[in-house]
């Protein structure tokens, strides 16, 4: 999606950082790592190096992010812009459709490695929301990660969609849906797979108002509306990080036993689901049954 001439954007709105040398990600590195737990919405501590030891330093500049035109060159400017678009959406929704009052949460841009209340994270971890402190991290080099090793395009649409789709873990954690969940269970229709399948809904009702979001301090909306062919990069990376297709990659089988984030079909559906229907109450995928997931 390509953001409209005459938005402003705060650069302040986003922290970045260096990673400092510290507590190893509990020996999971690599590709593995970042399959199993990219986009993840649990407490990373059990899979992250416990105290933390590292020391982070400042990171990318990012003064250069006030206009639309530095949003759709750079990727850090288009990080900056999303979340203040995904802002004002929820800022909106939330109240409006679930009679809760919006909490922004952090958002912070990292490279190697990055300290948090859940512990200390690699890049190979991938995006991730970490309750402990409200907070989306990504390392940005994960999308090109995204196109060379998970066969999705490294399109803008498709950024956007995995930074709203953390943004939806954030919403979950506000609806409490995150604490209702027991996250050791796995299988097609457990709580994990029905967190994330929500969280890509939520993705999806951003896309879907994005468009008809103002930025309150120009009046002009963020965003353009998406083309066909943008919707369709935001549902390839959808469907890249599917279970079944992450499992087929890394071990030549699916095992739906151990299915935590959904099938590629299921991730496309629930997305295109939230992007048709538009509101929290059609992304309930916690009250409809295992065979309608």
């Amino acid at each position: 999606m390509t953001f409209n001439e005459g938005i402003r954007t705060d650069p302040n709105r986003i922290k970045t950082s260096r990673g400092g040398t510290g507590a190893a990600v509990g020996g999971i590195g690599g590709l593995i790592a970042l399959l199993i737990y990219m986009f993840t919405g649990v407490d990373l501590s059990g899979v992250l190096g416990g105290a933390s030891t590292g020391t982070d330093t400042a990171g990318a500049d990012l003064s250069h992010c006030v206009s639309a035109e530095a949003a759709n060159q750079y990727v850090e400017c288009r990080m900056v812009a999303t979340a203040e678009s995904l802002d004002v959406l929820w800022e909106e929704a939330l109240p409006a459709q679930a009679g809760i009052e919006y909490v922004m949460p952090g958002f912070q841009i990292f490279e190697g490695s990055v300290n948090t209340a859940c512990g200390q994270a690699t890049s190979a971890v991938g995006p991730f929301y970490c309750p402990a402190d409200q907070s989306v991290y990504l390392d940005v080099s994960f999308f090109n990660t995204l196109e060379t090793q998970l066969g999705a395009e490294n399109a803008p649409l498709a950024q956007e969609y995995i930074v709203a789709h953390e943004w939806g873990h954030h919403i979950q954690n506000q609806l409490g849906y995150m604490s209702q969940v027991d996250l050791q269970d796995t299988g097609p229709t457990s709580g994990a797979v029905r967190l994330e399948l929500q969280a890509d809904c939520l993705a999806g009702m951003w896309v879907r108002h994005a468009s008809s979001t103002v930025d309150p301090e120009t009046g002009v909306t963020f965003l353009e509306p998406p083309t066909r062919a943008q919707l369709e990069d935001a549902l390839g990376a959808a469907a890249a990080v599917g279970d079944d297709r992450i499992q087929m990659k890394t071990q030549g089988r699916a095992i739906p036993e151990t299915f935590s984030h959904g099938t590629s079909e299921q991730r496309m559906r629930w997305f295109a689901t939230g992007y048709e229907g538009g509101d929290v109450r059609s992304c309930d995928t916690f009250s409809i049954s295992g065979s309608d997931l």
